[in-house]
């Protein structure tokens, strides 16, 4: 048994996995309809974007090589039900075209706040899943006004803030790795040009492979209410996890002090891509939380 493991590509077994977790989430997916879509003009790019449900705007942003249905198609169909719900492609991924433009998460963060603008919303609650998660915080940060509460689902503000091993896979992943998967038939399936999927990949590579920090000292001015929710094995280093959450001002004894206004919660047994199909826990945080 120990010899089967040890064979196994962990680089391919993370790829594998997070196929399995994108096929179930699209098939399990409720049918429904935005209200609205279309493209924004933004910063030189056309970005996709669909509107669910009305009330209160919240702001969804999805994880890296997905697009909207992979990864908040099981959560939209209750989210709507309260709330306006935007859900935004980032440039390359899904409706959103390929673009040779750099990637990186402030230009990222740059085109949702232009899409909000494009919309005509002021402010939101926004959440973000894993990259999406990332462009969050910095949008936060560039936009404070913007962003009512925030909401991290197993993400970071720093490449540090993964375990060590995650960084040396994002580092060695291949292109081959993605080829015949559930990701390039997503990808397949609404990308205005399907041409563009061997650049995007790559263009993908050289953002998750480039270290990045937004600075502890610019966490600690955030002034939204932040939930963070992360899976005890999701990759992330819980020690800096931790650390995020006191710079947040969560952390205390709060039998002795104010309970903070933001939030922790990490879910047992638990790996990256599988949180997101926790469909029901998700809900009642992010439902007990944006309230």
């Amino acid at each position: 048994m120990k010899n089967l493991f040890k064979s196994i590509n962990p680089l391919k077994a993370i790829v594998a996995i997070a196929m399995v977790v994108l096929t179930a989430t699209t098939l399990q997916a409720q049918q429904l309809k935005p209200a609205a879509s279309g493209y924004a003009p933004v910063n030189g790019l056309k970005v996709y974007y669909e509107v669910y449900g009305d009330g209160k705007p919240l702001v969804l942003l999805h994880g890296a090589f997905m697009t909207i249905e992979g990864n908040w198609g099981r959560l939209i169909p209750e989210l709507s039900k309260t709330r306006k719900v935007i859900a935004i492609e980032m440039q390359g991924h899904g409706h959103t075209p390929y673009a040779d433009r750099k990637l990186d998460i402030a230009t990222l963060a740059s085109d949702v706040d232009a899409v909000m603008n494009y919309l005509k919303v002021d402010s939101a609650d926004v959440a973000g899943y894993s990259m999406g998660g990332s462009v969050a915080y910095q949008l936060t940060l560039q936009h404070p006004k913007r962003v009512k509460k925030l909401v991290i689902i197993s993400s970071t503000y720093k490449s540090t803030g993964w375990v060590p091993a995650i960084a040396g896979a994002f580092k060695n992943m291949k292109p081959e790795m993605f080829a015949n998967s559930p990701m390039k038939t997503a990808y397949d399936a609404v990308a205005p040009d399907k041409t563009k999927w061997t650049k995007f990949i790559d263009q993908m590579l050289v953002f998750m492979a480039t270290p990045f920090d937004m600075g502890d000292s610019n966490i600690t001015k955030i002034t939204s209410p932040v939930l963070i929710i992360a899976g005890d094995n999701d990759g992330l280093d819980k020690v800096e996890l931790a650390k995020t959450y006191q710079l947040l001002g969560g952390g205390v004894s709060a039998d002795m002090a104010p309970m903070p206004k933001s939030q922790l919660a990490v879910l047992p047994a638990q790996s990256h891509v599988g949180l997101m199909m926790q469909t029901p826990t998700i809900l009642t945080y992010l439902n007990g939380f944006l309230k």
